[in-house]
């Protein structure tokens, strides 16, 4: 088997979809026994560790969307999920709901982070911004 650069894995990584992303690294922590969101804390606590917590925290330029439940009106978030990630299909996004808590959109402007939880929570959603 041919060994892949750590290039040639991102690259094939960037023409994968959120949901064989997951899946991917759902199928990585069970055959190697580890948790990827580990290594995402660690990393974040390094700079606020460095300077001063509060710092930190008004620094924060990049946000996260998580999806943690879809509430009653399943249909509803399903849709604004459809909107808010590009080019996820109808199985995909129904998927990506019905396995929350999950990210919806990673590394996104406040602005950009504050609408999408608007939105999701308008049509039912439970959200967080991390």
């Amino acid at each position: 088997m041919a060994k892949l650069s750590t290039d040639e894995l991102l690259e094939a990584f960037k023409d994968l979809t959120l949901i064989e992303l997951s899946e991917f690294v759902k199928k990585f922590e069970e055959t190697f026994d580890v948790t990827a969101a580990a290594p995402v804390a660690v990393a974040a606590a390094g700079p606020a560790a460095a300077g001063a917590p509060a710092e930190a925290a008004e620094e924060k330029d990049e946000f996260n969307v998580v999806l943690e439940a879809a509430g009653d009106k399943k249909i509803q978030v399903i849709k604004v999920v459809r909107e808010l990630v590009s080019g996820l299909g109808l199985k995909e996004a129904k998927d990506l709901v019905e396995s929350a808590p999950k990210p919806i959109l990673e590394g996104v402007a406040k602005d950009a982070a504050d609408a999408a939880k608007t939105k999701l929570e308008e049509a039912g959603a439970k959200v967080s911004l991390s």
